[in-house]
């Protein structure tokens, strides 16, 4: 045995602690006797696993490089083909050898966030989604891997040639987006999908025959995924966050039975951590130091623990700092401990809080802190990451700082151009209506109709009542009609323009009439000529509201859905002008035909679309809002709505009263020359132009370009400068031999003559091989790129794109007679440039020959279809949008630069392309603060590399700051971060802030053990808890994941740490991930409510469906990583709806079955427009039809007690079926439902719903169960079903349920029992007798929502789910509101969703009710007593004489079926610690 002296010596090697070597030393003398092995500390750990087999990190991998491009990952192919052989065997070494072969393909950040990608598991689920895909193949028997042409599937290489040779006979397979097709393949060879896996020793035999055939042009490659013996692991994911919630410990009863033989894992308990730190103590080092003490050493920790864990209740005094305590704490640390600090602090917050109200905290760090304050928003955490929150960025920053770093751009710069916010425009864009087109019927500032109304824009700001419209005499509102009067459509809508005229709606009114502009047809054969030149000439003798009334007269006399003819028009000329000829006024030599022209003109300038076309002040309606009805409630919701832009505009001094209101309307961004729907698009594709350029001509060496990569042949093309920074780079691309490529060009040069923003590059796209007949405009503009100045060539090339040179060349005129100095290059024997335009056209651009694009600073525009007009107009739209959005600003940031004036303009154009290239996210902020002297904690980065700059936000005692600091943790271990934390404390706290233990799962890099292993997972530990209080277990996950446990000894509801062993091990699983999406019907612009949708694969149609709810069109569906097609669900939905447009699924917009392919951890958000089948527009979906499957459906339990359900069997006798909630059962009573169901002949089946997103969230769990009980009642079971019942947990039941079942409820969609008031002693508790309750209730019942039954057909008929879900959304953001949630909020709406009382009888319950009335009782509930506080169980055995027996039944069927002794545990417990009525 060591002496007290050797531990002393041992403390040496513990600097930082020499102090407590003493202390050390005599605690541990009085430990030196041996210990028993119960010494061990208590803990709860949580694991969270995929419900797929884990997927090799090889192909995770080659996920992560496919993302940063296509050539990294065949790359990434080829250099791991034959991975198996060339390392060990080991977990770690196969991992360290994909870390090298990727390393070669990557920097040094990019690889750090491989690495993390792998940590996190981030693309198991884009892998897994390719197994899936293959399984619906289905792979051949006896294939390890195999291939699929057209069809037919086979793993025999030898019939692969047949097989192409056939292939034509058979359509082509459907690529997903996410598909990996070989760059350069014959874009219309056969497709050949091989199904492999990377690495494998068959991988390399398909992969060379795939490439050989796919290199010569035979095939296009396509390489999916697909392990043929999936792992027996479990992928076990990271990024969610795990809460140790403290319950509430009133109403509360130790249960009788414990839980025997819990396994304990002891690598959770901190054996293998090598710090293990206890109030200073490093056990992990003095365990190593002195390994025959191990014992003694774990009863001292287990000592130090416990004196450390006590949890006394605090004063309020006590409480009022803490959080600028717990701030002070942070901030006294070590800048290299400080974030260890706040994760211990934050996320063990209760057992620290009473150390930390004896912090001091100094003047200076409060000051800052208030002064922060001041200059900024205050709010809770926010981690910014120069403005965006940070992990959902972190790569694509990455890839823009990368990017600009290879620019050579200094990183002072780097950040500079960081803070640019050059993402699109998603405001909805408007063409100049200033032209003398329009014909405008009334002007509100100069008409004497409006002569009474006010004309001072200050009237904006006076008070009205919500939803009037202002009547002011200025032209704020203009609504533009552009029709062909000889369309059917035209008569309704100048029939609503003509309403808002009569009625005196403040709405100037303006018509185009696009006729035919032909000089020969006159107005006696043509109605819309002649009605052209009727409003001409009424107009000309009266006035324009005159000839507006005339042409309302001739359109009504066109019968409904006829077209106006030319008699219509005669018949009322002649009626209002007896005295002229008609034909003198519409004939052919009238003089009427002012606008004419220009009317067509105007419409084809400005781009709006198909005919007809209404445009309120400037900006062009949606198809389908041009319903009459529709167009006039849109109309008005666009002037309430244009009005508060107006106030802010008058109120911040922007407009003024004796401004032009127009003008001010047309000068504002998003007025734009034409309507352009290729470039106003916010889906954009850019090329990726990061890379240097190589030289600043085009490459001639043909080979040479070919196989650059796809970066630096786009770097490549550009060479037309004269010198000056010119923020816009078009790329003008097309078959410059062909008059279709030539008048692109043209009209490109006529626009940049007229600018000097612009500069353009020139890329030949040939329709046929090139040859010397077939390219001589190509080869002579390259000529002139070759020998002559900018200028010159721009003056050449513009001769060149005009068809009479292009004629006189074809026909053999010498090309000197054009400019001097080129014919010598023209002539010249290379072709080479020509074939490397032809190879950029295909490889990068992805355009077939010949196809036309234009590329602006990076952004392709294209293909353009044949005949598609892209014209100056066009020209200018794109560089005004490029200027405003990116290139001025870019420019201004590259001039601070001082780079030579061809490199900036380079610059620009390559700045700009990665800026907007990446993915939207929130816009970035500069933060202000006042000084980050004393209240922040800051990381500085290392020196001379390019770092992230990250400012974090955060008030250190909130939930946010549980998560912040491991958050904060892993990104300093992954990146070169420049981090300040700033403190947002708030002062006077009445209750402690953090009442939860809470852990966040992340971990930097993937974790092996000392064998090379993979360690076990990563898990949450929560380690050393206190033993007195009750927990609660929860789980944050990302939104659209919905997990459940899967396996655990405990009840994971009530955690009571004294009577666990050692270790409570909590088991998850990852379910399901959502696929979630809003659904409107196209006609109403409504949410099509009740309509179905179901979601399966080709071979099983319907795996889960679903019911489109009012609330915002909303919809959500469960389902794995794969693809999945989304249906209308057979029967009503099919027959009434059909789908009329989609977004965000990948489909082509015309398939009729939508395909989506989840294939990450991310929320996948659809929009489906429906529309209404011809036939049927007047059928109602929700009719009250018969259900389409009436099953006898009897009860829904999400709460459950096996007693209850006793209750309900012995009394009911027709058949029962419960509906459990399946998000809250525990294992345990997952395995022993289906033993009962089978002892005591009933049906269950399980539902479950996702919170969703929109809806405001709840966080304690007891609430979150209340919202399921009233919230999702339309949506959480199959139409079919048509009645349920509700009955709570701690109830019994005495009487049969079918009589509730058929209760009569009058109307109303649910019943429910109203408290008892019989019991007069409790009157003081009777808090709906006065106040809020009293005035609301107006004389009415406040019910209990401990038993209900509702008529789900009426529910869903007056959408009660919907209008319930409304009222809780707008109370829920008041804490104080709807305190039980579940029984408040159906009283609060007790007039909007009439509630039927159901007699007393129906619940009884000893609080609220008198003695004498139990011997009628229907039901028994068990509610809290708040005089008494009464453990339930207690109260159960006291109160209902059956109970025991019941009770004894059960235990009695589980010894019997050995469904195990935890399984009653769980529901004793459940019903002992429940605290809600």
């Amino acid at each position: 045995m060591a002496d007290a002296g050797s531990y002393q010596a041992g403390c040496g090697l513990l600097p930082r602690m020499l102090w407590q070597c003493a202390l050390l030393s005599s605690l541990l003398q009085s430990f030196l006797s041996p210990v028993s092995a119960g010494a061990d500390s208590k803990a709860v750990t949580t694991t969270l696993t995929t419900k797929w087999p884990s997927t090799p990190l090889l192909l995770e991998a080659s996920e992560f490089l496919a993302e940063e491009s296509p050539e990294m990952f065949w790359d990434f192919v080829e250099a791991n083909q034959n991975i198996r052989g060339e390392h060990d065997g080991s977990n770690q070494s196969y991992y360290d050898l994909i870390m090298k072969r990727a390393g070669a393909l990557l920097s040094t950040v990019q690889l750090n966030m491989l690495k993390f990608a792998l940590s996190l598991r981030a693309y198991s689920a884009t892998v897994h989604s390719f197994q899936q895909i293959a399984s619906n193949e289905p792979p051949p028997s006896g294939c390890s891997a195999f291939f699929n042409v057209h069809g037919e599937k086979s793993c025999d290489t030898e019939k692969l040639a047949a097989l192409v040779e056939t292939a034509a006979e058979r359509p082509k397979p459907y690529l997903f987006k996410s598909d990996h097709r070989f760059p350069g393949s014959n874009p219309d060879a056969p497709v050949v999908i091989l199904y492999a896996e990377i690495g494998s020793s068959e991988f390399s035999v398909f992969h060379q025959l795939m490439l050989s055939k796919a290199n010569k042009g035979q095939t296009v490659y396509v390489l999916r995924h697909y392990l043929a013996t999936p792992s027996r692991r479990r992928v076990y994911l990271s990024g969610y966050g795990v809460e140790l919630a403290i319950k509430n410990q009133e109403y509360k009863a130790k249960d009788d039975t414990q839980v025997q033989g819990a396994e304990v894992n002891a690598t959770v308990m901190g054996e293998n951590d090598p710090v293990d730190e206890v109030q200073g103590f490093l056990f992990g080092k003095l365990k190593t130091l002195y390994p025959q003490l191990k014992e003694q050493l774990k009863e001292l920790r287990k000592h130090l623990v416990e004196s450390t864990n006590e949890m006394a209740p605090l004063k309020v005094w006590q409480m009022q700092d803490l959080s600028f305590q717990t701030a002070a704490r942070i901030l006294a640390a070590p800048a290299s401990d400080s974030l260890n600090v706040m994760r211990d602090l934050s996320q063990n917050f209760p057992t620290k809080a009473r150390s930390i109200t004896k912090t001091a905290v100094h003047s200076e760090i409060r000051k800052e802190i208030e002064d922060n304050q001041k200059v900024r928003v205050q709010s809770s955490g926010r981690l910014l990451l120069g403005g965006l929150h940070i992990f959902e960025v972190l790569r694509s920053e990455a890839r823009v700082m990368e990017g600009l770093r290879s620019l050579h751009i200094e990183t002072n710069y780097i950040h500079d151009i960081l803070k640019l916010n050059v993402q699109p425009s998603d405001s909805d864009y408007a063409v100049d209506i200033r032209n003398p087109a329009i014909n405008w019927i009334n002007n509100l500032e100069t008409d004497s109709r409006y002569s009474s109304w006010p004309h001072n824009v200050q009237e904006l700001l006076r008070p009205t009542f919500p939803g009037v419209i202002r009547q002011i005499r200025k032209n704020f509102h203009n609504l533009v009609v552009i029709l062909d009067p000889t369309h059917e459509s035209s008569s309704e809508l100048l029939n609503v323009a003509e309403m808002f005229y009569t009625n005196n709606i403040p709405l100037r009114i303006g018509l185009v009439f696009v006729v035919s502009d032909a000089d020969e047809v006159d107005g006696m054969e043509d109605a819309g000529v002649a009605l052209l030149r009727a409003f001409n000439y009424i107009t000309m003798e009266a006035d324009a509201p005159t000839a507006f009334d005339a042409v309302i007269s001739m359109f009504n006399r066109v019968a409904s859905g006829g077209k106006l003819g030319v008699a219509d028009v005669v018949k009322v000329l002649e009626k209002r002008y007896p005295y002229v000829e008609a034909s003198s006024i519409l004939g052919p030599d009238s003089t009427y035909d002012a606008n004419r022209k220009e009317g067509r003109g105007y419409y084809q300038q400005t781009g709006v679309g198909p005919l007809p076309v209404v445009m309120y002040n400037g900006m062009p309606y949606q198809k389908e809002q041009l319903d009459p009805d529709e167009l006039e409630t849109v109309t008005m919701h666009k002037i309430l709505e244009t009005t508060s832009f107006y106030q802010r505009a008058v109120y911040l001094g922007e407009l003024a009263t004796d401004h032009d209101v127009v003008d001010f309307i047309m000068n504002q961004p998003n007025v734009v020359p034409r309507i352009n729907p290729r470039i106003l698009s916010t889906a954009r594709t850019y090329l990726d132009l990061f890379l240097v350029l190589i030289d600043n001509h085009f490459i001639d060496a043909y080979a040479r370009f070919l196989f650059l990569d796809t970066r630096d042949k786009s770097t490549a093309v550009a060479n037309i400068d004269d010198g000056y920074i010119r923020p816009v780079t078009f790329w003008i691309v097309g078959d410059f031999d062909r008059p279709s490529g030539r008048q692109l060009l043209y009209d490109a040069i006529r626009h940049m003559k007229t600018s000097n923003n612009v500069r353009l590059g020139l890329i030949n796209n040939p329709s046929d091989s090139p040859s010397a007949e077939n390219s001589r405009v190509a080869r002579a503009i390259w000529a002139a790129t070759e020998t002559q100045t900018a200028n010159n060539a721009k003056n050449y090339i513009t001769k060149l794109a005009k068809e009479e040179t292009a004629e006189a060349l074809e026909t053999g005129a010498d090309v000197a007679q054009f400019a001097v100095g080129v014919k010598d290059a023209y002539e010249g024997p290379k072709m080479d440039f020509l074939l490397s335009h032809a190879a950029y056209c295909r490889d990068v651009l992805k355009l077939r020959k010949g196809q036309r694009a234009v590329i602006s600073n990076g952004r392709i525009i294209g293909p353009l279809e044949d005949g598609e007009v892209f014209n100056q107009d066009d020209f200018l739209l794109l560089e005004s949008i490029v200027l405003k959005t990116s290139g001025e600003r870019i420019k201004s940031r590259v001039q601070r630069f001082g780079a030579e004036e061809d490199r900036a303009s380079d610059l620009v154009m390559k700045i700009d392309s990665l800026l907007s290239s990446q993915p939207k996210g929130e816009a970035r902020m500069e933060h202000v603060f006042s000084d980050d002297r004393y209240s922040a904690v800051k990381i500085r980065p290392a020196e001379g590399d390019v770092y992230f700059d990250v400012v974090a936000v955060v008030d250190p005692v909130t939930r946010d700051a549980q998560k912040l600091a491991p958050l904060l943790l892993v990104l300093k271990k992954l990146v070169n971060v420049n981090l300040r934390v700033f403190m947002n404390c708030q002062s006077k706290l009445s209750d402690l802030p953090l009442k939860s233990f809470y852990r966040y799962v992340l971990e930097p890099e993937v974790v092996f053990q000392a064998d090379g292993r993979f360690s076990p997972g990563p898990l949450a530990k929560f380690l050393d808890m206190p033993q007195s209080p009750l927990f609660t277990l929860n789980l944050n996950t990302p939104e659209s994941w919905m997990v459940e446990s899967v396996r655990t000894r405990y009840d994971l509801d009530n955690i009571y740490l004294e009577e666990v062993d050692s270790v409570v091990a909590a088991e998850y699983e990852l379910e399901h991930l959502l696929l979630e999406g809003h659904c409107f019907d196209v006609s109403t612009g409504q949410p099509p409510r009740g309509l179905q949708f179901t979601l399966g694969t080709t071979s099983d149609p319907v795996i889960v469906d679903t019911i489109v709810m009012a609330n915002l069109g909303y919809f959500q569906l469960k389902a794995n990583p794969g693809a999945w097609i989304l249906k209308l669900r057979k029967g009503r939905s099919d027959e009434i709806y059909k789908i009329y447009s989609h977004d965000g699924t990948d489909s082509p917009a015309d398939a009729d079955d939508l395909v989506v392919v989840l294939n990450n951890f991310k929320s996948r958000i659809i929009k489906v427009k429906v529309q209404k089948k011809p036939e049927k527009f007047e059928e109602e979906l929700l009719s009250d039809g018969t259900p389409e499957n009436d099953s006898g459906v009897w009860g829904l339990f999400p709460d459950l007690s096996l007693i209850m359900m006793l209750s309900v069997l012995k009394h009911t006798k027709t058949p029962v079926k419960f509906w459990f909630l399946k998000n809250y059962l525990s294992p345990a009573f997952k395995e022993f439902i289906p033993y009962m169901a089978e002892q005591y002949g009933f049906q269950y089946e399980l539902v479950q719903y996702k919170w969703p997103r929109w809806l405001h969230q709840q966080t304690e769990k007891q609430r979150i169960i209340w919202g399921y009980k009233i919230l999702f009642l339309d949506v959480l079971f199959p139409l079919s079903v048509d009645k349920f019942l509700f009955v709570d947990a701690d109830q019994i039941v005495r009487t049969d349920l079918k009589e509730l079942r058929d209760f009569d409820l009058e109307g109303a969609p649910y019943g429910y029992t109203p408290f008892c008031e019989s019991r007069r002693e409790m009157d003081g508790f009777r808090f709906w007798k006065s106040g809020y309750w009293a005035s609301h209730l107006a004389g009415r019942k406040y019910h209990i929502s401990a038993l209900y039954v509702v008529d789900l057909k009426k529910f869903r008929k007056i959408a009660a789910g919907d209008r319930l879900r409304g009222q809780y959304q707008g109370l829920s953001q008041d804490p104080n509101s709807l305190s039980n949630l579940d029984q408040d909020l159906p009283n609060n709406m007790i007039h909007q969703v009439p509630i039927k009382s159901l007699p007393q009888e129906w619940l009884w319950c000893e609080t609220w009710c008198d003695d004498n009335s139990k011997k009628k009782a229907k039901t028994i509930d068990l509610c809290n007593n708040p005089q008494t506080k009464e453990p339930k169980l207690q109260a159960a055995v006291r109160i209902v004489a059956e109970w025991s027996d019941y009770d004894q039944e059960i235990k009695r069927f589980q010894n019997r079926t050995g469904a195990g002794l935890e399984t009653l545990v769980f529901f004793r417990n459940s019903i002992d610690r429940r605290t809600e009525n």
